[in-house]
């Protein structure tokens, strides 16, 4: 096989992450004979990515950060297009970023080399016509759910889907033995794993509810221990916040010690994110708790298409796993959905059960992981 170039787009961390373990698979799966240029993070370029500038530049959300860099924005749109046409790559692969990768995205259309997208817009969620638009410039698409390919091979837009990067994740692989002994947790009390997000305007609004649900959990649990995972950026309001709270807290930092209290854990408490599959994945029945300005939360009313938030209950079209959002919100209500996992082993079983089968439908076919399942599609397509 002769070196083949890949030219790759992430515009944030998370895409960041899903670009650098695609290249270590599809250095395995090419045998080394194949090159790497675009823009990505650290992770990529640990893996051989020299990027055309900090991808840092485009990881910007809502209307506030955008508009002061929106010139920038616009010039980095037509370098990294203008740089992909000059090297005429085998195939460019953008990671997620819709806003920045699907404005380059037009700039590429109809060339030479594939044009692939993954990662997909929620058109099941919300503004299905974006399917429609997105098949008119891109050649294929991956999709991280199952139910994802109906949407867009529909409007003629070839799609495969290639597995969830929560089954790579590694967040069924930790050690609660350890983070128990490490932090001095006894092991008959009971450990509830809270999350009250990883953006301010989830902490903001969440901590002080969770901080009232453990309040409740207190007297009916006396010997109840709590653990907070958290990311930096929000470490220090919530480890200010749980100060306060009534019974012994551990706020601990990074993915192994996040993975460590999952696996130590008895129940969870989180906000409705990524988190919710990676409980799942962990086998840490959890209750889901969300909150958002009423504004937001009256346009989402009516523009969200799904019954539920937790993709574990969307992909399995029940509630296995408790929500309580908006209104509902409320700590008496979290506490007594939480009481009930911590003291009925049976509702604790069932719940496992259930995200076991979700996180089943989230495996790629044929294929060990989603980054293999996904390299794989990509040189079938080079080819």
């Amino acid at each position: 096989m002769t070196s083949k170039l890949v030219f790759l787009i992430a515009g944030e961390p998370s895409g960041d992450v899903l670009g650098a373990r695609l290249m270590a698979s599809l250095k395995r799966a090419a045998e080394g004979e194949v090159r790497f240029a675009g823009v990505g993070g650290e992770r990529m370029q640990a893996e051989g990515l020299d990027s055309l500038f900090p991808m840092e530049e485009l990881s910007v959300m809502g209307i506030a950060e955008v508009l002061p860099r929106l010139r920038s924005l616009t010039a980095r749109i037509g370098q990294t297009a203008r740089t992909a046409l000059d090297l005429s790559p085998d195939i460019v692969i953008t990671i997620d970023a819709p806003g920045f990768n699907f404005r380059v995205g037009r700039k590429l259309r109809g060339r030479t080399f594939p044009l692939v997208h993954y990662v997909a817009p929620t058109v099941w969620a919300w503004r299905p016509g974006r399917a429609k638009k997105i098949a008119r410039f891109l050649d294929h698409l991956l999709v991280l759910l199952p139910f994802e390919p109906p949407y867009f091979e529909r409007e003629g837009l070839s799609t495969s889907f290639v597995g969830h990067p929560v089954t790579e994740s590694g967040a069924d692989s930790g050690d609660g033995d350890r983070f128990r002994a490490i932090h001095g947790i006894p092991e008959d009390a009971p450990l509830l794993c809270v999350l009250p997000g990883s953006r301010r305007s989830e902490t903001s609004r969440l901590l002080e509810i969770f901080g009232a649900t453990v309040d409740l959990l207190a007297s009916r649990f006396p010997d109840l221990r709590i653990v907070v995972p958290t990311v930096s950026w929000v470490a220090g309001e919530v480890s200010r916040a749980v100060a306060n709270w009534a019974v012994p807290t551990v706020v601990v930092r990074g993915d192994e010690e996040k993975y460590d209290a999952f696996a130590a854990a008895d129940a969870g408490l989180a906000a409705s994110g990524t988190v919710a599959l990676e409980l799942a994945m962990a086998g840490l029945p959890s209750v889901i708790g969300y909150k958002m300005q009423p504004a937001t939360a009256w346009i989402a009313k009516r523009l969200i298409r799904v019954k539920y938030a937790n993709l574990v209950n969307i992909l399995l079209d029940r509630p296995a796993v408790p929500e309580f959002l908006q209104d509902n919100c409320r700590p008496e209500l979290l506490a007594e959905a939480i009481g009930s996992l911590l003291s009925d082993p049976d509702a604790a079983a069932r719940q496992r059960q259930d995200a076991r089968t979700a996180v089943a439908m989230l495996r790629p076919e044929g294929q060990p992981t989603p980054s293999d399942a996904a390299a794989a599609k990509i040189l079938e397509l080079m080819k």
